[in-house]
């Protein structure tokens, strides 16, 4: 318990939790003169070092004496991005997105975190930039979720691929180590890394396997990430995730692929959806509920690794049959297993041991694998539905 006095006020913590330079309070207030409690709304805030004197009675804001946590996401357009933002916003932060200068269509492309992000110009590939920026905006936490993250892709494009993914996250370790040794990073790890897996299921001990190019570079990220823990003692983790979907998904990737399949087959603007390997099994789980795994790892009082995962998997064709049968259809009839779209190292089992995150961080799914289903047909349904309504318009 902290106990803050000021004039008629006394100021008293309900909870302190510290970690390094920050720390978390929710303030409760009693008048000397008369009984009266103010709730005032749980924030995160990083201690400035101004006179901790408070005064409510003359409405003095927090503000004037503490400062609101920085947070810098890479990445910040994508599924994970658009979430952890909204995230992140929500808990009082003022939420910085490293994009690209030669990108186009920001605002469209953030969407409604527009409103809120502040757009910050620089490029994994450019070590120069990242440093302007970190050694600018002084985050407290880098969450690096950019990447070349389409698998069968990273076979087309195996060196733009690592330069992004494996070298970029090397490069912004090195730029906060030079510019803002204080921050705490999260490095985007992926279940990927596995490969070939050597055990079931994998755990942060499994050693890693990696079968494609995209796998190559997350390791490279994962080792970079470790060692700048261990050799810089830098606030440094790595979140090993595994699939992680929701509506927000990009249309390349399957599970998407399927919904928007599913919505377009039962309005009748497609007859079949060709597709890779049926049964290829993963750990999917709700995109949502893994940005808050990622948040959790950066407020513990010690960096380490941790698996993100529901810890149950699921076929290719269980999606599709649940997708189908979501909209009364059935996936035989319209699903075609074309080679074309094989891998050409396939990862066939993929299954996470999230033990860890749950007995230290207190995370753990919720929506089940037939509800993110569920969501995401009804989700692409409605977007296709409003197509239609603006095409005959």
């Amino acid at each position: 318990m902290c106990h803050l006095a000021c004039k008629n006020v006394l100021i008293c913590s309900s909870h302190r939790e510290s970690t390094r330079n920050h720390i978390r309070l929710i303030f409760g207030c009693v008048s000397v003169r008369q009984v009266r409690e103010i709730t005032l709304q749980t924030c995160e805030w990083s201690v400035s070092k101004r006179a901790l004197v408070l005064n409510l009675w003359h409405e003095k804001e927090i503000r004037e004496l503490m400062s609101k946590k920085k947070a810098l996401i890479t990445g910040v357009t994508g599924q994970d991005g658009y979430y952890l933002a909204e995230f992140l916003h929500s808990k009082g932060y003022e939420v910085y997105g490293l994009i690209r200068r030669s990108s186009q269509n920001i605002e469209q492309r953030l969407g409604k975190i527009a409103e809120f992000v502040r757009v910050e110009h620089g490029d994994l590939t450019d070590s120069l930039s990242l440093r302007e920026v970190l050694s600018r905006v002084q985050p407290d936490e880098i969450y690096n979720l950019a990447a070349q993250s389409h698998v069968a892709w990273s076979f087309k494009t195996p060196e733009s691929t690592f330069d992004i993914t494996g070298a970029g996250c090397l490069r912004l370790l090195e730029a906060m180590r030079q510019t803002s040794p204080h921050s705490k990073f999260y490095q985007a790890s992926s279940s990927e890394m596995f490969g070939q897996v050597k055990e079931v299921p994998q755990t942060e001990n499994t050693p890693f396997h990696p079968r494609s190019p995209y796998g190559v570079a997350k390791v490279a990220a994962y080792w970079a990430t470790v060692n700048y823990r261990e050799g810089y003692n830098l606030f440094t983790c790595n979140g090993i995730l595994f699939n992680h979907e929701s509506e927000r998904r990009g249309e390349e990737f399957v599970t998407r692929k399927i919904s928007l399949g599913v919505a377009r087959i039962k309005l009748g603007l497609q007859d079949k959806l060709h597709l890779g390997n049926l049964e290829a099994k993963r750990d999917w789980g709700y995109a949502p509920e893994y940005v808050r795994a990622m948040w959790l790892m950066l407020q513990q009082d010690e960096p380490d690794d941790y698996v993100i995962a529901t810890g149950e998997t699921h076929s290719v064709r269980e999606f599709c049959e649940i997708a189908f049968s979501h909209v009364g259809l059935d996936y035989r009839d319209y699903v075609v297993e074309d080679p074309q779209f094989y891998r050409p190292a396939e990862v066939n089992l993929l299954i996470g041991d999230a033990s860890k995150a749950r007995k230290k961080l207190g995370w753990k799914p919720e929506v089940t694998f037939e509800q993110l289903v569920r969501r995401m047909v009804d989700a692409d349904l409605e977007n296709q539905k409003r197509l239609l309504k603006q095409a005959s318009a």
